[in-house]
């Protein structure tokens, strides 16, 4: 990667929750805003505004759950000098509101997420499928039991919900139905298998993986075929805000035209 990218998600992580402007990374690694806006977001698939914003809801989360902080005092301990803001973007990156994540714990105390496939929006949409693979390293982070979640999304880096997503068995498979025609990025995310819901939802380390391209689908193709390899990310990196666990928990299921497709498909990839 390059090191003026990697310079400056260093120094725009260890800021994220101050008053900082693309000036003050600029001058950091000696480049000017505009060149180094085109260098990030080619490198780490965002602009650096939004890397910035990831950050700080990761830290929102952590606020929310930790503590008993009114969503107005995290609003201004991450960053934010609205309220309105905050709560906008933390629910259009996160998938969910604030108030409603905080209850995200009681509810997977309830039951934990089983594997599952939540189709896109087309009934007649495209086919995604592949297997996950975990690195070595990554397994061990995760104490040797992974809910590894697959998703397509519009853009490299994820914000909300996937277009089409699932949360994988052991056997690392997976079939993604109803893609609207249109060009996607393929990620998966790792989090601990056994781990409780706190540690579910904010895990220790990140691992995560993505296609080394975007993934076209278009009507009427035959399934496209995309492994992905999940590694352990670095703690600069930005971190994946999405509310995985919820998205396979309680209304999660497949429709009975998807599910006989989705069957159909699963025994093409184990043959």
């Amino acid at each position: 990667m390059h090191e003026v990218a990697v310079q400056a998600a260093r120094f725009l992580a260890a800021h994220a929750t101050e008053p900082i402007r693309l000036g003050d990374v600029a001058d950091h690694v000696g480049y000017s805003p505009f060149h180094l806006s085109r260098i990030f977001e080619r490198h780490l698939g965002l602009p650096p505004g939004q890397f910035v914003g990831a950050h700080r809801f990761q830290h929102a989360k952590r606020l929310l759950l930790d503590g008993d902080e009114r969503i107005i005092d995290v609003c201004f301990a991450v960053g934010f000098t609205s309220v309105g803001t905050f709560t906008s973007r933390f629910a259009a990156s996160v998938g969910v509101g604030p108030g409603e994540f905080r209850r995200i714990p009681d509810t997977l105390a309830a039951g934990s997420p089983r594997p599952v496939s939540r189709p896109g929006g087309d009934r007649n949409g495209g086919v995604v499928t592949g297997v996950a693979h975990l690195s070595p390293g990554a397994m061990a982070a995760l104490g040797g039991s992974a809910a590894v979640y697959v998703g397509v999304f519009a853009r490299r880096a994820p914000r909300g919900t996937p277009v089409s997503g699932a949360l994988l068995d052991d056997s690392g498979g997976f079939v993604l139905t109803g893609i609207p025609p249109g060009s996607y990025w393929l990620l998966a995310s790792a989090l601990p298998g056994r781990a409780d819901p706190l540690g579910q939802l904010l895990p220790e380390r990140g691992v995560t993986g993505h296609s080394p391209w975007p993934v076209r689908v278009t009507a009427a193709a035959p399934p496209v075929r995309r492994d992905v390899h999940l590694d352990l990310t670095p703690s600069w990196s930005a971190p994946v805000v999405v509310a995985l666990p919820p998205l396979a928990c309680g209304s999660a299921r497949l429709e009975k035209t998807a599910a006989g497709r989705t069957a159909s498909l699963t025994s093409g990839i184990a043959g």
